[in-house]
């Protein structure tokens, strides 16, 4: 079987304990979760829970059925991306020197990130993008000094309104 990258997407009532026991499926069904993002919809009552990970084309059906078992579970649908706007945002951490300084600012500009704190030696940057471009974005800044990086994980959206609970 073919291993492929899978992003779902599943609306919960939020409750507490909802999360560990919809972790709790992906880790008796032997998958790891690449990442994970949770939070409330436009409901309080509601919360949306993003996760990737890598499987078998079998699994989607094997972790809808369990999901959809458990009581707080709204809905569950697998998201390609072809029918799905989805988007990740790292902030990193980059000391700035003399030598890295024009660099750093210039590669801010091409790759339209955002400059969320700046000191004299040390600037905190937002890239907001495709899981692609992050990357291609944190791979351009690692070499001129990235310290530290937090990353949020993939946030999906279908292309078209699934459910009145968005």
């Amino acid at each position: 079987m073919e291993v492929k990258e899978l992003t779902i997407s599943m609306l919960v009532r939020n409750k507490p304990g909802v999360l560990s026991r919809v972790t709790g499926v992906f880790g008796r069904l032997g998958y790891n979760i690449e990442s994970l993002c949770v939070a409330e919809t436009i409901s309080p009552k509601i919360s949306r829970i993003t996760s990737v990970t890598k499987a078998d084309t079998d699994f989607i059906e094997k972790v809808r059925k369990q999901l959809e078992r458990l009581v707080d579970v709204i809905e569950v649908h697998q998201l390609e991306r072809t029918d799905s706007v989805q988007r990740e945002m790292i902030l990193i951490g980059i000391i700035l020197t003399d030598e890295n300084r024009t660099a750093a600012l210039q590669a801010v500009s091409v790759f339209g990130c955002k400059i969320i704190s700046m000191k004299r030696d040390y600037c905190i940057v937002q890239v907001a993008g495709s899981k692609e471009e992050a990357q291609t974005a944190l791979n351009f800044f690692k070499p001129l000094g990235v310290t530290q990086i937090a990353r949020t994980g993939a946030v999906a959206l279908p292309r078209v309104e699934e459910t009145s609970f968005s």
